[in-house]
């Protein structure tokens, strides 16, 4: 069994009256368990609601290309919920160079504004007791995720860090296992063009990452283009396994066992 440990059951792009149906396909499939993250204030009931699903938990955050819209107190806000047995981490959070600053906005300040709301996730987090999910994306060079595991390099010893949707070389995946954290894997591992993210599959130690889909995007081959959904991961579970050399039966127990550790479950989810 695997764990989709990051989707994002309450976009738009899923349809209200689908979304059991999209559960149900994802637990067929083989998928025991899905993380659904929210990215901004107003899509944090909607996340819980669909975490009262027994196979369904929801991670709380402001995303960095978010940060705009939020109020300044928006981390403050998300305190309030990081007690509820639903919620399992802090995120999706992270830094964001690749999208163009908002109008009206400096790119200098909207960077401040990302760093900020992330120290701020990570404070929450550590007060928490939770883990942290990280989003770092750049158009050139390495900016965003070296900025995000230097911010992080000052929390690692109160809280872990995953850095979803690797799609990196495994000299940076390498940095963020030594800090004590964890990468993860989607669809970009399946794409034939995916070299260096291959590498890092291959040379990532058992337990040090997890598997996700990050649907409704980036949908595994041979789905690539279309909507992404739960019942995907397990596309990118074989194809990580094979690319390792592992059974499927092998690489889910180490990345089961790796989200066991990572996130906090309730009773129910187990």
């Amino acid at each position: 069994m695997i764990t989709d440990s990051h989707c994002h059951l309450a976009s738009a792009r899923f349809a209200e009256d689908e979304r059991a149906e999209i559960i149900r396909r994802a637990v067929d499939a083989g998928v025991s368990r899905m993380i659904t993250l929210a990215t901004c204030l107003e899509d944090v009931p909607l996340n819980l609601k669909l975490a009262e699903h027994p196979r369904v938990m929801a991670a709380i955050g402001i995303h960095p290309c978010d940060v705009h819209h939020a109020p300044d107190d928006a981390v403050e806000r998300l305190s309030a919920f990081a007690g509820d047995p639903r919620v399992c981490a802090i995120g999706e959070t992270g830094l964001d160079y690749y999208h163009p600053a908002p109008d009206g906005w400096e790119e200098t300040d909207f960077r401040d504004r990302q760093r900020d709301f992330l120290r701020q996730h990570f404070e929450l987090a550590a007060s928490s007791g939770l883990n942290i999910v990280i989003h770092t994306r750049d158009r050139v060079g390495r900016g965003s995720f070296g900025d995000a595991l230097g911010i992080y390099a000052g929390f690692s010893d109160r809280v872990r860090a995953v850095f979803h949707c690797f799609v990196s070389e495994w000299d940076l995946a390498e940095k963020v296992i030594g800090l004590g954290g964890l990468v993860s894997f989607g669809g970009v591992a399946t794409f034939k063009n995916a070299d260096l993210v291959k590498e890092a599959v291959k040379r990532c130690p058992p337990g040090s990452f997890m598997l996700e889909t990050d649907s409704p995007y980036l949908a595994p081959e041979p789905m690539r283009g279309k909507r992404n959904e739960p019942a995907f991961a397990m596309r990118v579970a074989e194809a990580v396994a094979a690319l390792r050399g592992e059974a499927l039966e092998q690489l889910g127990a180490h990345t089961e066992a790796a989200a066991d550790k990572f996130f906090r479950w309730r009773d129910d989810s187990a």
